[in-house]
């Protein structure tokens, strides 16, 4: 018989790791133990939970905090050219998990809470997501700012602190409500307020021409508003390295904020008058603009965002040279969609009017520093301001552009003589009609790089929208794929998944992605095939567990879980997935025996407070759940569920539960999307069109894997062109006629016909996304994936090669390639020695 010896050495070293981990988790404890006292004034007998977030949240970014200081050193001694991402949006989610995973140290954290009494996951659930975003901008955004910190990148993200964030959404009585988001009002620890550093920014007024001492022409910007920008900086650290890159939100204040005259005199309101009109700027992301007041605030965010950033970067430049002239050899900004793109007329400002260069060598650092990423096709979703806001709001810099316009326009009418119709088309200032300043164009004729966001959507760039640009300029134009970071994504948000997958191929997927494809031979192993279904039931379980609390309504976990979570707008198409259910529910109903595989159909998202059309449909949405949810004969085949206020955290739960993915936007209206990309991460299938980067992920994972129905964008076109007439598409499907009939017939409004009447009409008499045309294919499909999902073993295999191959989707990749074409930058190591304590 064999005896079996043990290498000494090798648990020796086991043991000394399991010292060093041991060491780390008490000196963790202590250090909790430590901000518990010091910065609480507690002891733990009486300390709440969110004492110990607050003090375990403290004492990681005191980790954190030390990187960043030897990556602000070696940035400082080494100089390197830096990206600059300038966007209205961070939807950067909720801070303690990412952080714990980035710096290596979640179990030590586990070990360390345990020992106070206190469970990790509770306290990582209690923690408050900043609402600082809508969707997918600010997501993108946020996972572009952790995948430069990974690769090692210098970058500053720039934003706005919005102290009400979006809002929060509640459903009451079906209707979608919108309460303010009360973020910081527990305290926000990974925040560092900079008061230190802060900018003025002007306002209205006027503006005098006047000669230098030389006898230059030059204008001086005499404001009626002056307000103050605050910097609040969060700390983002990189995945596995020492690199810590800064996330740089400004907050408004009043210049003088106490007018104590006033109060002396009993004019209470006016003494704080002042502070009360210049926070406003930074309460609320997005305020509603159906007003002029709030037209009129939107372009007041949008000038604070960029005047307080270049402020800021000269000032960071200035540490090391006081010429301006190579500043954009420091810096290169990319323009995260129009919002930021007032930072071209402002950087002329800043330039010209207070460093006194001449106009051409100012130009020539603008188009060099600025890149812009369009994020939209459709025409009206490109931002422009009318011409006497804007000169009422920004005189100086109205002026800039028509300057910057005349220039441009003098190019483009000797580039193509008497061609009337591309000037006026390329022109900045949109004068048929009632005048408006087009940012779009400002951006790309003030940007040395446009790029769109998936494939399909650049081409559709070149083509529709932005066509007398590429034919003006065709160098300027890239594609760059969004993509997704799979450390929050899938470590963070599928800890079940993300085991499986490292027993099985290692962890350096998490940091290259292409490693998944490791995953494909192991679709054929009936072992692992299992594991994995077991992995996806408990996170159904899971995120059933949450619609159960969020919902009152009860769902199985055995149930196919059908998903579309995303902002509510109707390009998005959430009333096509509306209708079928409709018309499951119909048919479900007219023959109780019908072999029906059992759904649970989910849907989550946001409608912008002014869009009316958006929030019936939601409306709509619960009226239908709760009829089909109390019914008898339909409720154990067919649930339907709102998932509200759906966000980061919200998202955790809903990915990795997800069998199937909704991405069935017209053709031709999504840009990229990334929601798709993290459902197909977490092992969902695609229904979906061809659109944005549905078709480079049918191109990766296989036709074969992607459920594919509707229209393409061409055939969009055609259809249009040769005179979409709904109502008569909608008389030749009767599924489609019954499940209007019955909406309109006030079966799920109490008997109420008028209710739902607008949204009936809107299809009838426009349907201006295809929604009838779409419908016949969209149903046909869903009948596919109803049997696929019958087959247990085929339809895992589907879901593991789509995993294995979506390794394109990393945003780690999208930044890579932005690095080496647009903003030729190369990593910046921080090694170690740099560590101040």
């Amino acid at each position: 018989m064999k005896t079996r010896t043990t290498n000494p050495d090798k648990v020796g070293e086991d043991h000394s790791v399991a010292n060093v981990a041991m060491d780390a988790a008490n000196q963790l404890r202590r250090d909790i133990l430590e901000k518990l006292f010091c910065m609480a004034g507690k002891f733990p007998e009486v300390a709440t939970k969110n004492d110990y977030y607050l003090a375990l949240a403290y004492a990681v970014r005191d980790r954190i905090v030390r990187n960043w200081v030897s990556s602000a050193e070696t940035y400082f001694q080494r100089a390197p050219r830096s990206v600059i991402y300038l966007s209205a949006e961070f939807l950067i989610g909720p801070q303690l998990g990412g952080n714990l995973l980035r710096l290596g140290i979640t179990e030590q954290a586990r070990q360390a809470v345990r020992g106070l009494g206190q469970d990790l996951d509770e306290l990582i659930e209690h923690e408050e997501e900043p609402g600082l975003g809508n969707g997918g901008l600010g997501r993108l955004a946020a996972c572009y700012m952790e995948s430069l910190a990974t690769l090692e990148i210098a970058a500053i993200g720039y934003g706005i602190r919005y102290e009400f964030g979006i809002f929060d959404q509640e459903i009451r009585d079906g209707w979608q409500v919108e309460t303010g988001d009360r973020w910081l009002r527990l305290g926000y620890p990974w925040e560092i307020v900079r008061p230190e550093i802060a900018f003025e920014v002007k306002l209205g007024g006027r503006t005098e021409p006047y000669q230098d001492e030389v006898g230059n022409y030059r204008v001086r910007w005499v404001p009626n508003r002056i307000v103050m920008g605050t910097p609040c900086d969060t700390l983002i650290q990189g995945y596995g390295v020492r690199t810590v890159n800064m996330l740089r939100l400004w907050k408004a204040e009043a210049h003088n904020s106490f007018d104590f005259q006033a109060f002396n005199v009993g004019d209470y309101y006016r003494a704080v008058n002042e502070k009360v009109v210049s926070e406003n700027i930074t309460k609320v992301l997005y305020p509603n603009d159906v007003s002029a007041a709030g037209k009129q605030l939107r372009l007041e965010q949008q000038y604070f965002l960029v005047s307080c950033t270049l402020q800021d970067i000269i000032r960071i430049y200035r540490q090391h040279r006081t010429p301006l002239d190579q500043l954009h050899e420091e810096f290169t900004a990319q323009l995260n969609d129009t919002h930021p793109s007032l930072a071209i007329a402002e950087l002329m400002r800043l330039l010209v009017d207070v460093d006194g260069m001449d106009w051409d060598r100012a130009w020539n650092i603008t188009r060099r520093m600025f890149a812009y990423t369009n994020h939209t096709l459709m025409s009206e979703a490109l931002e422009k301001w009318p011409l006497p806001l804007f000169a009422s709001v920004l005189p100086r810099h109205l002026e800039i552009i028509y300057e910057i316009n005349r220039r441009f326009l003098a190019g483009v009418r000797v580039k193509f003589p008497g061609d009337d119709g591309k000037v006026q088309r390329l022109s900045i200032i949109d004068e048929a009609g009632d005048k408006y300043v087009r940012m779009a164009n400002l951006a790309c004729v003030g940007s040395h790089a446009i790029n769109g966001v998936a494939a399909l959507h650049t081409e559709l760039l070149k083509q529709t929208v932005l066509r007398d640009f590429h034919d003006l300029w065709p160098e300027k134009f890239s594609n760059k794929t969004n993509g997704v970071t799979p450390r929050r994504f899938m470590a963070l948000a599928n800890p079940g998944l993300t085991a499986l997958i490292t027993r099985r191929i290692g962890d350096r997927w998490l940091k290259d992605l292409d490693e998944l494809r490791k995953l494909e031979p192991l679709a054929a192993d009936a072992g692992f095939r299992e594991e994995w279904r077991q992995v996806k039931h408990a996170n159904k379980e899971r995120l059933a567990a949450a619609l159960r609390k969020a919902t009152g309504v009860e769902v199985e976990p055995a149930t196919l879980f059908d998903i579309q979570v995303k902002r509510f707008h109707e390009y998005k198409r959430q009333q096509l997935n509306l209708l079928r259910v409709v018309t499951h529910y119909r048919r479900l109903k007219n023959n109780p025996r019908l072999d029906f595989t059992p759904r649970t159909v989910i849907f989550g998202g946001k409608a912008a407070p002014g869009y009316l059309m958006a929030k019936l449909i939601i409306k709509l949405i619960n009226s239908v759940a709760a009829v089909v949810n109390a019914d008898p004969d339909t409720r154990d085949r067919l649930r339907v569920v709102f998932c509200p206020d759906f966000n980061v955290k919200n998202a955790h739960r809903i990915y990795p539960a997800a069998d199937l993915s909704e991405q069935i936007s017209m053709a031709g209206t999504e840009a990229s999307g990334t929601g798709n990309m993290k459902f197909a991460l977490n092992g969902a299938l695609t229904i979906g069109t061809l659109d944005g980067a549905n078709v480079e992920i049918r191109e990766e994972v296989g036709a074969e894997n992607f459920f594919l129905f509707g229209l393409t964008a061409e055939e969009v076109r055609e259809r249009k062109a040769a005179g979409y007439r709904p109502w008569e598409v909608c008389q030749q499907n009767a599924d489609l006629r019954d499940a209007l009939d019955v909406i309109g017939s006030g079966a799920f409004s109490g008997g109420d016909k008028e209710l739902f009447r607008p949204f009936i009409r809107s299809l009838l008499e426009r349907d201006e996304y295809l929604v009838f045309a779409d419908y016949p294919s969209y149903i046909e499909r869903q009948e596919d994936v109803a049997r696929a999902y019958r087959d247990t073993e085929q339809w895992t295999r589907m879901s593991i090669l789509n995993v294995a191959r979506m390794g394109k989707f990393s945003s780690d990749r999208a930044i890579r390639e932005y690095c080496r074409d647009i903003w030729h930058i190369e990593p910046v190591h921080v090694s170690d020695d740099k560590a101040p304590c």
